[in-house]
Order: structure tokens, then sequence, then C-alpha cells
């Protein structure tokens, strides 16, 4: 006889699925049913017809701001960020933190195809005399690939070689990483309202902005990396609609799910992935980071197959994703990404094997002579050479530097970095003259707080609903956030620094226009919650565009008081 009374038999307790149930985890079958259509292809969100009426709109008006709203909504966010981006892009009139690499750097590459040795005194030449200096031919040893270099360089071919010119890409591919970042949010969230919002939030943030108006290579990273986001985005949409119109229909006109559609269909060439690949190519041709951010949309695009033929009525899911979709995704993607990071190289192959041309381009003639590769072109064994070296370097980087910081830090904003500062007398260079002391004028690279504070909770709020509530959109927020920043994990011991953080500042601003949107309210939600979900919401936004008006002044090297600029060191690791 049992004696333990009140106990559940062991197969009676509750499986781990059922006690998660009280954290908000759905179940596979408790997945709506109904038309697979919608599932696979879920229309976007409409405004309430209400609103219309209570903003006296004709519903022939209302219906046409609604369809030009898809565009027109991120076109005004676009203009908005493009505004402030290119305002005084010139200013500070002086080479700023790392352009002093990478300013030059690109003048070389865009005139002698490979990078070259400048005078110590280079700077100052270069603004005095306008950009007009003679370019060394001595062939100097860099490490970081060329894609960004050639990119900032057509901004200096175009406007000349001085700050607005080496400035100008990366403020127009900010700009236009906005306007891509309001689309990909609509679509994902299938929301124009909240694709605009992860658009504006982007624009009013403080690492991007200062990124979009210097003249380094994460800002070109980080929209090269957005813009093969928005490519996969697209694809997946694309997909699934092929999937959708594939399957049958049944008579009361609700499209149904069928296995053997679902696990045999092919998906064709899918253009988008191809796109992708060029996207993620143009990335690591950038920087090398690039190469894990490869790998996890790799596995990312590969999931979402797998998923969307499960929700076709696939009975083997995997198989079928790894038969028709796996073999045609690594083609469009790691070969294509290849490919175009060997075309990037293309000046530093061109250039002279005798010495004259590019760093180590004469080393398999040299050094390099003999082995067993030698069956290789001699410019591939050079610039394999160049990038074994080029990895050495980076794994070994562990120069201590004022501005450095560890990657825990880099979320709650634990050190930023000054990228310029003056202290201007009074009636200086903007300093008030009736200021009393110094002013400080600073370009410091840092987030908007309260944005970056908030996307602390947006990132528990995303992995929530991934992990319990089988979100995809959260899963794809995550997977670009841990992308673009755990892999600096590894390296805690080199040197690096907070404004790595802006390849993921697009997906930090998704979560929170995610977050917001669960604030709001689902649809369906009464009017008292719909209200006070919006009045928060609405405060939360405005709390956020003020603190980046607020830090305005040290995003754009304006000067101020010393004392003002003091009110603004919130934190002792700032200074």
């Amino acid at each position: 006889m049992d004696l333990r009374q009140g106990q559940t038999p062991h197969d009676q307790r509750p499986s781990w699925r059922q006690r998660l149930r009280r954290f908000g985890y759905v179940p596979a079958k408790d997945a709506p049913s109904g038309d697979v259509r919608d599932r696979l292809v879920p229309p976007y969100a409409e405004p309430s017809p209400r609103l219309w009426q209570v903003l006296g709109v004709s519903p022939v008006l209302a219906e046409r701001v609604t369809r030009w709203s898809g565009w027109g909504g991120p076109l005004l966010v676009t203009l908005l960020a493009g505004l402030m981006r290119f305002w005084n892009l010139g200013s500070p009139r002086a080479v700023i933190f790392d352009e002093t690499y990478y300013a030059k750097d690109a003048w070389a590459l865009v005139h002698r195809g490979f990078e070259v040795n400048w005078d110590k005194n280079a700077n100052d030449l270069v603004l005095q005399r306008h950009g007009h200096l003679a370019i060394p031919t001595d062939a100097a040893y860099v490490v970081h690939p060329p894609v960004g270099k050639y990119v900032i360089g057509l901004g200096e071919l175009m406007f000349g070689f001085d700050p607005f010119g080496w400035r100008f890409m990366t403020a127009l591919l900010g700009t236009l990483s906005v306007l891509m970042l309001c689309r990909i949010g609509r679509r994902i969230f299938r929301s124009t309202f909240l694709g605009c919002l992860a658009g504006t939030l982007m624009a009013v943030d403080g690492l991007h902005f200062v990124m979009s108006r210097t003249s380094l290579l994460d800002g070109v990273l980080m929209f090269f990396v957005l813009a093969a986001f928005g490519c996969l985005v697209v694809d997946r949409d694309r997909a699934r609609e092929r999937l959708a119109a594939a399957l049958p229909v049944d008579p009361d006109g609700r499209v149904r799910p069928d296995a053997d559609v679902a696990d045999t269909l092919r998906l064709g060439l899918r253009p988008w992935r191809w796109a992708a690949g060029l996207m993620l190519g143009l990335a690591i041709g950038t920087k090398w980071n690039g190469l894990y951010i490869l790998a996890a949309f790799c596995v990312m695009a590969v999931l979402w197959d797998v998923g969307a033929r499960k929700t076709a009525g696939a009975q083997h899911a995997y198989v079928a994703a790894l038969k028709y979709d796996t073999g045609i995704a690594f083609l469009t993607t790691v070969p294509v990404a290849i490919a175009v990071y060997l075309a990037s190289w293309t000046g530093w192959i061109l250039s002279p094997a005798d010495g004259t041309g590019g760093y180590y381009r004469n080393w398999a003639a040299t050094d390099g002579r003999g082995g067993a590769w030698t069956f290789l072109p001699d410019w591939l064994r050079s610039l394999w050479h160049y990038e074994h070296e080029v990895y050495k370097f980076h794994i070994g980087l562990t120069q201590p530097h004022t501005y450095q910081s560890n990657p825990w830090s880099w979320i709650v904003l634990g050190r930023p970095v000054s990228y310029f500062y003056e202290s201007p007398n009074p009636g200086a260079d903007g300093c008030p003259s009736d200021a009393g002391q110094k002013c400080a004028r600073e370009v410091l690279a840092l987030g908007t707080p309260l944005l970056w504070w908030a996307a602390c909770f947006a990132i528990l709020y995303v992995l929530w609903r991934w992990a319990l509530r089988r979100d995809w959109r959260a899963g794809a927020i995550a997977c670009g956030i841990a992308a673009g920043y755990l892999p600096w994990f590894m390296y805690q011991e080199r040197t690096i620094f907070l404004f790595y953080a802006v390849v993921f500042v697009p997906f930090l601003c998704l979560a929170v226009a995610m977050m917001i949107g669960a604030i709001i309210g689902p649809p369906g939600s009464s009017d008292t919650r719909r209200l006070i979900g919006a009045s928060s919401a609405g405060v939360l936004v405005l709390l956020i565009a003020w603190n980046f008006i607020y830090f305005w002044p040290l995003y754009t090297g304006t000067a101020i008081p010393i004392d003002s600029w003091r009110s603004r060191m919130w934190l002792d690791t700032w200074v």
C-alpha cells in the first residue's frame, strides 16, 4: 500500500511543456488553425475605422492614406534622419579619431588601388591645402579589407578630400539604413506604425548618429548587415507566398496544409538570397566580423525554410529543407560572399608585383617561393599570406587604449569613445562670450541612454517571445543582436571599443519597437487597455527623443559651457 497520499503519480506529473505554460509557453498543437495562407503570409495591419472617424477623414481618403503610408511613412522618417545627419556634416573640421586611418586610406585606394604610408603631418596638410597634396607611393600594412574604404573614397571623389567628402558616404548609408529599417520593421511586424517607430528610434540613437557622421568602417558594416537581413526577410516572404500558392483550396475557399506539396515543392533560385549573399560579401569585405553574421544568418534562413514547410503541412520538414533548400541557400550565400570578397581586392591584385604595388603583393615571388602550393596564382598565395598576417595581428591586439571597453559593458553604455574634444575660450569656436570659463566641445560615440537601457528590457522580452511563444520575429531580432554582439565575448582581452556595437543597433531598435507594440496592446484589446498602453508607450518614446536632444551637443561637437558638459556625464566612466 502506497502511504504517500496527495502526491501525483510519476506518470501523471505535468510535462516540462505543461509546466512552462505558466510562463507563456504555447505548445505546437495549440498553434492557431484555419486558413494556412494567413499563417504563411500574414496580412498587414490597417488602422481602425474608428480612428479615421475621430479624425474626420472620409473612407476614400483613409484608403488612399493607408495605401501610401507604406512608403510615405518610412520616407518621412528618413527625411528627418537625413536632415540631422547631413546638417553641418563638415564640423568639426578636423580629422577625428580613426578618420586618421580610413579617410587617407580611402583616398589612396581610389587613386592607387592600395593603401600607402602618409607623413606624420599629413592630417594638418590635408586640412590646410583642402586635400591638394601628393599621394605617397610606399605601400602600407593595413588590417581591414578594402570595401568600407572604397565606400568612403567614393564620397571623397565626389566632394573632395576634406571632412565633408570623407563623411558623405557614411552619412548617406546611415540615412538609407533608417529607410531600410522602417521597411524591414513594417514587413516583419506587418505594421507600418511599428516599422516607422523602429526607424525613428534608430534615427535618434546617438551611436548610430555619430557613426553616420564619422568616416569609420563600422557604420558601413552595419549598412551591409542590415541590407542582408532585409533581403533574407523579403526572401522568406516570397518563399512562403509560393508555398501558399501551391497548396490546395477546400470547397470553402480556405487554403489547407498538404504534406505532399510541403515535402516536395522546389522554391526556385530565390534571387533575394543571391542579393543577401552579395551584401554579406560586402560586409565581410568591410570588416572580418561579418563572417560571424554570415554564419548566423545562414542558420536562421534554413530554420525559416523548415518552419515554412512545417506550417504548410510537411511531415518531414527538416529532410525537405535539407533536400530542396539548404543547397541553394549555401550556393547563394557562401560562394557569392567569397567571390565578392576576392573581387574587393582587385585594386591590390592588379597592382605591380615588383615591390612597388600593394603591401605583400610580391610575397609569393620573394619570401614565398617554393612549397606545396606553387600551382596557385602568385596573387592568391600573396593574398593568403597577407590575410594570415592580419589574423595574427587581430588576435594579438592587446595594447591598452584609454577608451577600450569590455563587451559586458556595451549594452549599458559603460565606456563610450570620445572621437574629438576641445576646450575653446569664451567667444571662440562657438563658445558663448559670456560663458565665464572655457567651454567643452566634444564628439562622443554614445548611444541614446534611455533607448539603450530600454533595450536591455526589450532583449529579455524578445528572448521570452522566441523561447516560449515561438515568435519568429523575436527569434530573427535575437539572431541579429547575437550575431553582432556575442562573438566579441571571445576576445575580452583584445583591445575593443563600444562603437563596434553599432552593427546590432538596428536590431536593438526592432526589439524596442516590438516591446512598445506589446505595451500598446494586441489587436482586440479594450479601449481602456489601449489608452493606458498607448499613453505609456508615448511617454517612453518622447523621453527617448528628449534624451537624444539633450545629448545633441555631445554628438555634434557643439561648444557648451563646461558645467553643461559635466551635467551630461551621467556616469563616471563617460569622462
